[in-house]
């Protein structure tokens, strides 16, 4: 069972402080999937900055999501 996403905070070059139910902060990656799909569109700075925690995990305002157990073996 993965712990659930409590809090996020986009950082520069295109990351992601995460602070999961766990206690646990960890920082994700998320440039090595801008050129895959939707990612693409994160290269906006304003829509990356987007992100928000959407049940237990985060989403964007173009409605990409990312599912929270990859988030945190990934990050």
């Amino acid at each position: 069972m993965y712990p659930p996403v409590k809090s996020v905070k986009p950082l520069s070059d295109y990351r992601l402080l995460l602070q999961f139910g766990n206690g646990e902060e960890k920082i994700f990656d998320v440039t090595p999937y801008l050129h895959v799909g939707k990612f693409s569109e994160l290269k906006d700075p304003y829509l990356f900055q987007s992100v928000t925690v959407k049940f237990d995990s985060i989403e964007w305002a173009n409605h990409l999501d990312i599912d929270p157990e990859f988030l945190y073996e990934k990050a």
